[in-house]
Formats: structure tokens, C-alpha cells, sequence
């Protein structure tokens, strides 16, 4: 008999009708929400979304806190669960130097938090069919084509010795730090450091007028560290592969990413370079000296490379500028399998293949670990999971040279950004301990 009914159209019309209208007097959204939601996320109650307001006030307690004891001179807080933002503050300092306060919208450099999204548009290319991952990239860029392993180096003579790679380096190895590629001037090999410097290759950022294919053409004829494949080197790859970005969609790096990722995602804080509207917003790096916290100087790179110089280098490793907020639309875009807002950037069947094991345990060493490593994040095990604090298994994670970190946690729809600017001897425990304290206000 309800299935006769349901049948009916015009019973079920009326049902649909009344139902809609139920759903309109239960919640009716105020005009300042309405304001709020034109972003890809909106600000709402922890409590509507299982968080625990009394719980994320431990938050306060710890950033303030280290503001206070000067463990770091400002940071910006940001967690969201269920696509809702539920915490989101700053405190302390934006410059001490100019005794300006930071603001929650300010924008940081985030360095290695750049690989993700560079990652994530390799992939937007590879749904389309430009490449397979598998592909060798000296299909690309014919430099790459016969790579040598570096057997020995004498530093005062330049001679060097090498032997054959036994495979082409691949798109693949380029995304999961495999490909035997160095880091240069932060490299752990002092090798490594010098011949990337001797050949001019220009690593993380610059306010000289350098591109990204000029550096990464002269990386390619250095040798490697290993054989492609064989080992985790975290290395310059996701600057190879903006190139590649360039090669492939006959854009720049620049204008791919805001075309395919930036604009459609509404992240209007994220580049590699800010214009001058968006300059003051622009967080300073700074580092403790005498008991005060002040901007960190020019060493191999300009600190003010964001906002002044040439503006031409696209590092795809390291380059990007972002706010808490973009980059937490960033991460939600991911927990909703690849849309937001109404934009489809990947599909759901490609964040699985990006959040998969695509290393075994190379990042740990060879034997098993907390966290593995995808096509664009750290990923955690269940070893990871069991040892408390970090999020549940498939938890994906990383940080930048500035001290940033984020975590989005598929499970618990959780995700939280830390936004810092620091750099040298620095005594800053707020990353760990923020993860946990976001993890125990869940409270459903």
C-alpha cells in the first residue's frame, strides 16, 4: 500500500514540498551567515558540528601561551570539522619590528606546504590524460634523459665520478621524493650542496630574475643520489614537475594554478607573489636574538621575496604564500573527494590513488612506520593511529621551512592549519601539541 502511494506523483510532490519546508524552519541562515558562506568555508558553532567549545579553549591556552613565554612571536590557529570553521585566531605579532599585531586573514610563507598543491595539479593534468605516472619525465624535458648516479666527488678539484641510473626517472618518483634528486643548499649532503651551487641551480626562492625551467634544465644534468626509485630523498622533484605543469599545459605555473585550482577554489590569498594591495598582509619571518623577536635577514635568499625582486620563479617545492584559511579550503576540498563549492577539482577515484601507499616503507627507512608516503602527503598508519594524538589511519599531513604545519583527517572530517614565521634556534612546541588538543575536543 506505501508503495502505491509514494507512487503517486502528486503525493509525493506534497510530501517533497513539506519536507523542504520543514527543512527551511529549522534553520534559516542570517544574513551575516549568508556574508560568511560566500568563501568555501563558513564559520559555525563547534557544537553543530560535534566539537567541544569548552575543549578548543585549551587552544587559547596553548598559543597564547607560547606567544607569552616568547616561544614564537604569532601564530594563527585555524580547525574545521564537517566543512565548518570552528576555531580560527590569531595571536601576537605580525612584525615586531613594526609593532604590528597579527591578523587571522594574514598571509605566510609556506614553503613545503607548496608540494601538495603542486601535486594536486600534476594530477588534475593526469586525469586528463597529458601523461601517465609512470611516464619518464625526460619525455618532457629531454635533459633528464640518462641520469647518473653520483659515485664520488672531490669539492676542491670538481672531479667527479658517476655510473648509469638503472631506470629513467619518472613522473612518479618526482611526486614521492624517489627520484634521487637532492635538495642543494638544504640538503644533507654537503656533495650535493656544492654541486648544486657550482651549476647555478636556484633552490626554494629568489628575488633574481630566474625561472623555473632554467634551474630545473640545469638540475637535470647533476648526478643523483640514488637510483630512481630506491630510496626516500626529499628533494627539489615538485619544482621539476611546475615545470612540467608549464611543458604540458602551455601556461605558466602561475597561471595554471589559479585557472585550474586558485579561482576555482576562491583561494584569493594563495601565489607566489603578493601584489602590492596584499603586502602588508604578508607576515615578516623573524628569529629570536637578545630576548626579542626580530625579521630574520637576507642569507642564500631574500625573506621579502614574496612582496619585491623579479617575481619569475616558480618553485612548485616551496614557493607559494597562503592564509590559514585558503589553505584550509585546500585541505576541505580533499576530505569532500576532490570538490567544493560546486567545483569538482579531482575526482574522488584520483584522491584515493593520491592518498594510496605509492612507497611502502622507503620513507621510514625500510621498516614499517607511522606514515607513509602518497602522491602529494605523509599519510598515517595504523602504528600512527594506535600511538595517540595524531588523527586517525589515513590522516594526511606536512609543514613548511617556516614553521607551518596542517593535518586533515578523512575519519573525523578534521582539519587543522598552524601558521607561523619563524627561522632559527627556535624552541616552539605548538605543532604536536595543537594536533592533539584539536583531536580531544571532538565530542560526539
Amino acid at each position: 500500500m506505501l508503495s502505491r502511494v509514494m507512487a503517486n506523483p502528486r503525493v509525493h510532490r506534497h510530501l517533497l514540498t513539506l519536507t523542504l519546508l520543514a527543512i527551511g524552519t529549522l534553520s534559516v541562515p542570517s544574513p551575516a551567515a549568508v556574508r560568511r558562506s560566500t568563501g568555501a568555508l563558513a564559520e559555525a558553532r563547534p557544537e553543530t558540528v560535534g566539537m567541544s567549545s569548552e575543549r578548543l579553549a585549551r587552544i587559547d591556552e596553548l598559543l597564547s601561551s607560547a606567544v607569552a613565554k616568547s616561544s614564537i612571536p604569532g601564530v594563527v590557529g585555524l580547525v574545521a570539522r564537517h566543512g565548518k570553521i570552528v576555531y580560527y585566531k590569531a595571536y601576537g605579532s605580525a612584525d615586531n619590528a613594526a609593532q604590528r599585531t597579527l591578523q587571522r586573514d594574514d598571509i605566510f610563507r609556506i614553503a613545503s606546504q607548496s608540494k601538495a598543491i603542486t601535486a594536486t595539479a600534476v594530477m588534475i593534468l593526469w586525469e586528463e590524460g597529458r601523461f601517465r605516472l609512470d611516464d619518464p619525465i625526460s619525455k618532457f624535458v629531454p635533459e633528464f634523459k640518462n641520469p647518473q648516479i653520483l659515485k664520488s666527488y672531490d669539492a676542491s678539484t670538481g672531479a667527479l665520478a658517476t655510473e648509469p641510473a638503472r631506470g629513467e626517472i619518472t613522473i612518479r618518483h618526482l611526486l614521492t621524493h624517489t627520484s634521487g634528486i637532492g635538495y642543494g643548499v638544504i640538503d644533507g649532503d654537503e656533495r650535493f650542496r656544492d654541486l648544486y651551487k657550482k651549476a647555478g641551480v636556484t633552490d626554494l626562492f629568489t628575488t633574481e630574475a630566474v625561472t623555473i625551467g632554467e634551474s630545473v634544465r640545469k638540475l637535470a644534468r647533476l648526478p643523483l643520489h640514488h637510483h630512481p626509485g630506491e630510496k626516500f630523498t626529499y628533494s627539489e622533484g615538485l619544482d621539476v614537475l611546475g615545470y612540467l605543469i608549464e611543458v604540458v599545459s602551455g601556461q605558466t605555473f602561475a597561471e595554471f594554478l589559479q585557472s585550474r585550482l586558485f579561482g576555482p577554489l576562491r583561494m584569493r590569498d594563495t601565489a607566489f607573489y603578493l601584489p602590492e594591495n596584499k603586502a602588508s598582509r604578508l607576515v615578516a619571518v623573524q628569529k629570536p636574538e637578545n630576548g626579542q623577536w626580530v625579521r630574520f635577514p637576507v642569507t642564500f635568499y631574500d625573506p621579502d621575496y614574496p612582496i619585491k625582486g623579479a617575481k619569475t620563479f616558480y618553485s612548485g617545492g616551496a614557493g607559494l604564500s597562503s592564509s590559514a584559511y585558503d589553505y584550509a579550503t585546500f585541505l576541505q576540498m580533499y576530505l569532500n573527494g576532490g570538490t567544493l563549492a560546486g567545483q569538482r577539482v579531482l575526482s574522488r577515484t584520483t584522491v584515493d590513488t593520491i592518498l594510496a601507499n605509492h612507497t611502502g616503507d622507503l620513507m621510514s627507512g625500510g621498516k614499517p612506520g607511522d606514515s607513509y608516503y602518497g602522491l602529494a602527503f605523509g599519510v598515517l598508519t595504523q602504528s600512527g593511529q594506535d600511538k595517540g594524538g595524531r588523527g586517525s589511519r589515513g590522516t594526511f599531513d606536512w609543514g613548511g621551512y617556516f614553521n607551518t604545519q596542517y593535518f586533515a583527517d578523512p575519519k573525523e572530517q578534521v582539519i587543522g592549519v598552524l601558521m607561523k614565521q619563524t627561522q632559527g634556534n627556535v624552541s616552539d612546541e605548538t605543532g604536536d601539541r595543537f594536533r592533539r588538543l584539536v583531536m580531544q575536543a571532538i565530542n560526539d
